[in-house]
């Protein structure tokens, strides 16, 4: 292989899946999955994909996509006791750089290179060209960015918008969200539309409603809930599916998102059909005056597996 060839690692960093490829003149390798828990830190991720899956070939460069705050070359994941240093990764694998980035920035950057076939559209609407375009994605947490098109190049709108505080719409979800106030004191959006508020919300459903059901963790409420066997995990999707479409209904209007709002994240795509028939595009609507605003913008569901190393490559290049 030739050694002038132009690597850069590409990864995909969450706090339960640690995603990695090799990009190599502008071609994507084939992406690589590690579990978080499985490993001390990301260093030792890293090395193990270069020497076991990349020959322990030169690399150049590195560009990460972290769930996470980013301190300009530093990050503590939100969710998991990882911590990530531009500098480190430079000296333990001699990168000449390393970028950092947040991850629903990576998923931002995507949004202009996906196509039909990587969209599931739940509602009416149609975008308006050259409008912003909004992201958010309930996954081990919930991200929320937004991608503003311009003439010469596009700007990305990174926040922590799923920290936002979380607000009922009716005196059921008063409950639900009272219940969990008094376990977390505050109750932001990703406490209830993320893997780990399926579970607060699959709590608080049994506490509020008087129902029994076994523990259970994300996926398996998931599981449960699709096929109908668990009356408290169908209750809770959804309600998880009408929150969602509160919250990305309040990211349309931040961002004025006449573009689209897009719902990414590894728990939506698995349940596209359920989210199509729940509460998700009503409550998506459902903003008073502003109702008919929010009729015109599409919403959908991104099912391309990897869209994040779309904007990643992006980024790369």
């Amino acid at each position: 292989m030739d050694s002038r060839r132009k690597r850069v690692l590409l990864a995909d960093i969450g706090a339960t899946n640690a995603r990695l490829a090799l990009l190599t003149n502008g071609i994507l390798g084939q992406i690589k999955n590690f579990r978080v828990a499985d490993a001390p830190g990301l260093e030792d991720v890293i090395r193990s994909f270069l020497e076991k899956d990349c020959g322990s070939v030169s690399v150049q460069e590195a560009v990460l996509a972290v769930a996470g705050p980013v301190d300009q070359t530093s990050c503590v994941l939100t969710n998991c006791s990882w911590s990530i240093d531009c500098d480190e990764l430079c000296n333990a694998f001699g990168f000449a750089n390393t970028r950092l980035c947040n991850d629903f920035e990576a998923v931002g950057w995507s949004l202009p290179h996906l196509t039909k076939a990587d969209l599931c559209p739940i509602g009416g609407g149609e975008g308006v060209s050259g409008a912003a375009m909004a992201v958010l994605g309930p996954g081990t947490g919930l991200g929320v960015a937004c991608l503003k098109p311009g003439a010469r190049e596009h700007v990305i709108i990174t926040s922590e918008g799923g920290h936002a505080t979380m607000a009922g719409t009716s005196p059921y979800e008063d409950a639900i969200i009272d219940c969990l106030r008094r376990q977390f004191g505050h109750v932001s959006a990703e406490r209830v539309v993320s893997g780990l508020g399926l579970e607060n919300l699959y709590r608080a459903v049994m506490a509020v409603e008087g129902m029994d059901g076994p523990a259970r963790t994300a996926p398996e409420i998931t599981r449960a809930g699709l096929t109908g066997l668990c009356p408290v995990s169908k209750r809770t999707l959804e309600l998880f599916c009408a929150m969602l479409g509160t919250i990305a209904g309040n990211v349309g209007l931040m961002f004025a998102a006449k573009g689209g709002v897009y719902i990414a994240g590894g728990i939506v795509p698995r349940m596209t059909d359920f989210l199509t028939k729940s509460e998700f595009r009503a409550r998506f609507e459902a903003k008073g005056r502003f109702k008919s605003y929010l009729e015109s913008v599409p919403t959908s569901v991104i099912i391309h597996p990897a869209a994040s190393f779309l904007g990643l490559r992006g980024l790369a290049t």
